[in-house]
């Protein structure tokens, strides 16, 4: 378990900087953003196999806690309407 957890603290600044990558780029709901970070840190789990000796499950869920905790646990739950790209004119 302490393993998985150094891991998703090594990956949470990561997915953060992708996570903020994506909601510059693409417009999408608030909404959707955990759910965005959450997909991003498993993918990026699975994808760390050349720099851990973790088994794929455990990276799963490293890249899964770390995309959580990149955006914050509160925003699963707290209501957010609008997009992330909103044009100010």
């Amino acid at each position: 378990m302490t393993d998985v957890l150094i891991f998703a603290t090594i990956l949470a600044p990561i997915i953060l900087a992708l996570v903020q990558l994506v909601k510059m780029t693409f417009n999408i709901k608030n909404n959707f953003v955990p759910l965005v970070a959450f997909s991003l840190g498993i993918f990026v789990g699975f994808a760390a196999s050349p720099f851990t000796d973790l088994d794929v499950v455990l990276r799963l869920w490293a890249g899964g806690l770390a995309g959580l905790s990149a955006t914050g646990l509160f925003e699963l739950v707290d209501k957010q309407d609008g997009y992330t790209k909103v044009d100010k004119r």
